[in-house]
């Protein structure tokens, strides 16, 4: 008899499947075998990916075939390495916290200049896209219907920044107390979060039943197939 491919992926992904879901009875062998498989697998594949696509094109190979301005630039970068991999060793661990002070660094800063402009400007923009009266008039939408959406896009922005603002001031007791308007305000934004992570929940939760339903539609299929 011929096994072909397909009928080995099936039995494979039939035997996780049943792997992973025996978690419904509590932690036990058969899930932790599926865990590992799959977190041993990742790291190969990252690992693979890792080499092939980052430290063999950009540090090995040019270090081997580049040419002499290719190798000077690729120093810096190489003495980062050596000295990140001095944190293997407690006694020599503090002569990477340069290269890790970089990195951090670096990372912030991507990290603001990404929140920038891909959170708060999109945001701002949004906000004040919502109160464009021409757009929505190409779409047949009343003014009244534009100034309400907007201004609800407005104050759910406006009170959810104010709901993170943690300035205060000392009282007479000692303690420390915000001013009464942004404590009002920030009522307003702790409702417009939890709605946002109450859809936020709905939609991970029904993500989560799609691909249950999915599953259990793939088993019943692999074993009416195969019978």
């Amino acid at each position: 008899m011929v096994i072909s491919a397909d009928l080995i992926t099936g039995i494979l992904s039939f035997l996780f499947t049943l792997l992973i879901l025996s978690y419904l009875i509590g932690d036990n062998p058969l899930f932790r075998i599926a865990i590992y498989i799959f977190v041993g697998a990742s790291s190969g594949y990252i690992a693979s990916v890792a080499w092939w696509q980052v430290i063999w094109p950009r540090l090995v190979s040019p270090l081997m075939f580049g040419s002499m301005l290719e190798k000077g630039l690729l120093l810096i970068p190489l003495i980062g390495s050596i000295l990140i991999f001095m944190k293997v060793s407690p006694r020599l661990a503090g002569m990477g916290r340069i290269a890790m002070a970089y990195i951090v660094g670096v990372g912030a800063a991507v990290t603001i200049a990404g929140a920038l402009s891909g959170t708060l400007m999109p945001q701002v923009m949004g906000t004040i896209n919502a109160f464009d009266l021409v757009a929505a008039a190409g779409r047949n939408i009343e003014a009244v219907e534009v100034v309400f959406n907007g201004a609800l896009i407005l104050a759910g922005t406006v009170f959810t920044l104010i709901y993170f603002h943690f300035g205060a001031r000392p009282q007479a007791d000692g303690s420390m107390k915000r001013f009464r308007l942004i404590e009002i305000l920030s009522w307003g934004g702790h409702i417009f979060i939890g709605i946002t992570l109450g859809a936020i929940f709905a939609g991970v939760y029904a993500a989560a039943l799609t691909a249950l339903i999915e599953r259990i539609a793939s088993l019943i299929n692999f074993i009416g197939n195969f019978l």
